[in-house]
């Protein structure tokens, strides 16, 4: 029998070994396989060495290797021989800490602000650690009860009234706008059909104040009641206490449910009685200090906090209008988003602080203060209005359709099912408007209110310290804290937004 030939098919010699798998771990592996893994690759890399030996290096030697660390006055910072490089100068930081800080605040009484920022650190730092409990809580005292406690700390004084006096007081002064515009209206509506619908238009802003008056009449009479008799702010409190609690627990179900909203209402009231007594609120409390000498950190904190949580609810509040299916609220949301997106935000504070309170009625004031912080929570509500609804149009129309088929209203389908799925997607569209938001708090510097940068201008007219290198540490200072507010929101973002991700880790 012969030996059949093997077929063709059938490899005759043994495979050749493999290579060694390249590695992949640890620093010599990341240089080949990241930055040198291609030509291309390795020409880029040189590159941006290059540029960062050229930008980081002069920047350690002029922050920290050149620098001064020790000194009085400009003298120190100024040098000794020609041709000596000098850095910066944190003498000049130090001394002038407590001017970027709290900028023109009484010393005195600096302890308040000291006493708001550990207050927000205690509540907020809890707020951003998901395992604690307590959460509801929690943000009620963060976003309810810490801003007025946080006014009276920072602006001082006391009360002359509570609820019922601050509520009747803002109810007749804007029935009384409202009156004096539509007699205005009234009587400049002439012949024609234009005269006829103005005059109609001023009618009807006649007849809603008087209607506004008439039902602060009852608040009015027990307003007039408790200054008459010269009782003590604790009535005045007490009133409120019980309107309040009374009306939550009408709303929240009377006798059946509303005992909860009851006890809480009661127990709310209880506590602004505590801190009323505990800072003298009733008796003239504490010694006030015009926003127009706050300064520094505390104004660019007050600015950007405020302008970042209102602009919230304001978003989603004009997002839902610009998608509602009522047309009235649809082109509001519309000509609201595009007008105050149209405008650029020094715009919006130069007319919220000249040209406000030419609108409001004589005898209603607005501190300078709250009125730049209004215009910014209006124009930051704006921009975040489009980031939600880029959320909303990216979740799917079954969600809705889905709830609606399980009997759930609009109010619940939005606020359980659809705004969660859609505040989850648009987080990093958020967190770089609030970003941009904190930097643009240096604007408030135009309208005369000295912020983080305001105060370092300000600093930079002292004779002691004026150094070459003077304007370059400073302004290095304020970098350094704004980089590092700026970036723990985006690195806590991302945090939040791998904690949300239903999908694990993208």
């Amino acid at each position: 029998m012969t030996d059949q030939p093997a077929p063709s098919f059938v490899r005759t010699d043994l495979i050749p070994d493999r290579p060694q798998p390249i590695k992949t771990t640890g620093f010599s592996a990341f240089l080949w396989t990241r930055l040198l893994n291609s030509p291309g690759n390795a020409l880029l890399t040189v590159v941006g060495i290059v540029l960062l030996w050229f930008v980081i290096v002069p920047a350690i030697r002029f922050l920290l290797v050149d620098a001064v660390w020790e000194g009085q006055d400009r003298t120190s910072c100024l040098a000794a021989d020609v041709g000596q490089s000098i850095g910066a100068c944190w003498p000049f930081v130090r001394a002038k800490i407590t001017q970027f800080i709290y900028g023109f605040y009484p010393e005195p009484e600096r302890w308040r602000v000291n006493l708001t920022f550990l207050l927000a650190a205690v509540l907020l730092l809890p707020l951003l650690v998901p395992r604690l409990p307590a959460k509801g809580l929690n943000a009620t005292l963060f976003f309810v009860a810490f801003p007025v406690v946080a006014f009276f700390l920072l602006h001082g004084g006391g009360i002359s009234g509570f609820g019922v006096s601050w509520t009747v007081g803002f109810l007749s002064s804007f029935a009384d706008g409202v009156g004096n515009a539509g007699r205005q209206l009234a009587a400049s509506g002439g012949a024609g059909g234009i005269g006829s619908v103005l005059r109609l238009l001023g009618n009807t802003f006649l007849w809603t104040g008087d209607a506004l008056n008439s039902v602060a009449w009852p608040l009015t009479s027990l307003r007039d009641w408790l200054q008459n008799s010269d009782q003590p702010v604790w009535y005045d409190l007490a009133c409120t206490g019980v309107i309040v609690s009374l009306l939550l627990f009408l709303l929240n179900g009377a006798f059946r449910t509303g005992w909860r909203a009851l006890l809480m209402s009661l127990m709310t009231f209880v506590g602004i009685g505590l801190v009323v007594a505990v800072m003298h609120l009733d008796r003239g409390g504490l010694p006030i200090v015009d926003t127009r000498l706050w300064g520094g950190l505390l104004v660019t904190l007050v600015v950007s906090v405020t302008g970042i949580v209102s602009s919230i609810p304001i978003g989603i509040a004009l997002a839902l209008g610009r998608r509602a299916t009522i047309p009235l609220i649809r082109v509001f949301s519309v000509a609201f988003i595009e007008f105050w997106r149209g405008v650029p935000l020094i715009t919006v504070l130069f007319f919220a602080t000249y040209m406000l309170p030419l609108f409001l009625p004589g005898n209603f004031t607005v501190d300078g203060l709250v009125r730049v912080l209004i215009g910014i929570a209006l124009f930051a509500g704006a921009y975040n209005a489009e980031v939600i609804r880029g959320g909303l149009a990216a979740i799917p129309r079954g969600q809705a359709e889905a709830a609606q088929a399980l009997g759930l209203s609009y109010w619940k389908t939005t606020g359980l099912i659809v705004m969660p799925q859609a505040l989850r997607h648009v987080i990093p569209g958020l967190v770089n408007s609030f970003i941009a938001l904190f930097k643009d708090t240096s604007l408030v510097s135009i309208i005369a209110l000295f912020d983080l940068l305001g105060s370092l201008r300000a600093s930079f007219a002292d004779p002691t310290w004026a150094t070459p290198t003077t304007l370059f540490t400073g302004f290095a200072f304020a970098g350094i804290i704004y980089f590092v507010f700026c970036f723990s929101m985006s690195r806590y973002s991302l945090f939040v937004e791998h904690r949300l991700n239903p999908h694990g880790r993208s």
